[in-house]
């Protein structure tokens, strides 16, 4: 094994402050942020149309509608990015690939409408979420039944909805057959993965005492591979590029998914609802993250008797997270997360090195690493 790899994974277990490795690249002003807005517009529109055909032919009620497109195209389209950079690494633009890319962004709407269930989150993009809304439209028709059941089972469907409508317009997306048939043994495992990764979820709460390791490996089924890598092996297929170059893709992307979730947590845990878009505070949710998780491990015998004891509450105000966000800095788990994360970009341009990537592609893939690896809070 390389030794520079060897060395950035003994720096995880460091509490010092990390040395920052992955510059600004892709950050806005640059041309990769430039190529990603333009890429999400595309995607957006042609999900928009997508949407109000099928809506129209499915005779899915406006009211409806809105509340699907809080989830179909408020998002920053990172995924269908991924993907279409995939193809792009063994082909050149195309229409037919794009809309095939942005079947994802129907498939990442069916995630997020079931994680908001299974969560009880109250919002999603600055908006409540869906069961939210749909038990109180419920309840202002006075209709019969219990409000939330019906908002939960109704979000629920609306789920299943955007995973058909996601295959669907992957298979009328113009892309010919052969394409089409290397995708689906992809695309069927990324699928499979997310599910086991959503389930493994359910049970992931920091008062069961899990481990870092096992904290990760959910972590990188439900969100990590699915964000980068299986999109890159997605398009990489599609594109039929050579087996060196989507083994390089799919490393890149195992490293990338990573540090997009590790900064993930640390925004679930520091970050502002209206700022971030996430639903809720990972800490009010007992949720076992990384950072939580490592700020346990790495906690002295007072710290993490005081940790124990907040996070053990049933519920936890404003007070009680404060709280619990300054032991987390103090016991030096922010450093280790963001050392990780630096580790995980430097993994990732190794895989890149030597690859045989047509001409800039290799520049995109690193600003596209920055812009997930470098966010606000």
């Amino acid at each position: 094994m390389d030794t520079q790899i060897v060395g950035s994974r003994r720096a995880e277990h460091r509490c010092a402050e990390p040395t920052r490795t992955h510059g600004t690249a892709g950050l806005p002003g640059h041309p990769t942020a430039e190529w990603q807005q333009t890429v999400r517009a595309r995607v957006l529109a042609e999900l928009a149309e997508f949407v109000q055909r099928r809506s129209v032919e499915s005779a899915v009620r406006p009211a409806v509608q809105h509340v699907l497109w809080q989830y179909v195209g408020g998002g920053k389209c990172v995924r269908s990015a991924f993907m279409y950079a995939g193809w792009l690494c063994g082909a050149t633009e195309d229409d037919a690939a794009l809309r095939a890319s942005a079947a994802l962004e129907l498939l990442h709407a069916f995630a997020l409408l079931q994680d908001d269930v299974m969560d009880e989150s109250a919002r999603r993009r600055g908006e409540p979420t869906a069961h939210r809304r749909l038990a109180d439209r419920h309840r202002r028709n006075g209709l019969p039944g219990c409000p939330r059941r019906f908002g939960e089972s109704a979000a629920t469907l609306l789920g299943d909805i955007c995973l058909i409508w996601a295959e669907q317009m992957l298979r009328e997306s113009g892309m010919d057959e052969p394409a089409l048939a290397r995708v689906r043994p992809h695309y069927d495992r990324m699928r499979i993965e997310l599910a086991l990764g959503q389930f493994a979820d359910l049970s992931n709460d920091i008062r069961s005492a899990p481990t870092l390791d096992a904290v990760l490996a959910i972590a990188r089924a439900k969100s990590g591979d699915y964000t980068v890598k299986w999109p890159l092996v997605l398009g990489a297929a599609m594109a039929d590029c050579d087996r060196h170059v989507t083994a390089a893709l799919a490393e890149y992307g195992r490293a990338i998914g990573e540090a997009f979730q590790l900064r993930d947590d640390i925004l679930g845990v520091y970050g502002l609802p209206e700022v971030t878009g996430k639903p809720d505070n990972d800490i009010a949710q007992h949720k076992a993250s990384t950072v939580i998780v490592a700020a346990m491990e790495m906690a002295g015998s007072r710290l993490h008797r005081e940790l124990c004891t907040l996070l053990q509450a049933p519920t936890l105000g404003m007070p009680e997270i404060a709280r619990v966000r300054a032991l987390i800095t103090a016991t030096g788990a922010p450093a280790r997360i963001e050392a990780m994360i630096d580790n995980r970009v430097t993994e990732a341009r190794h895989a890149l090195a030597a690859a045989p990537l047509p001409d800039g592609r290799r520049e995109l893939l690193d600003g596209m690493a920055a812009r997930c690896t470098v966010r606000e809070f």
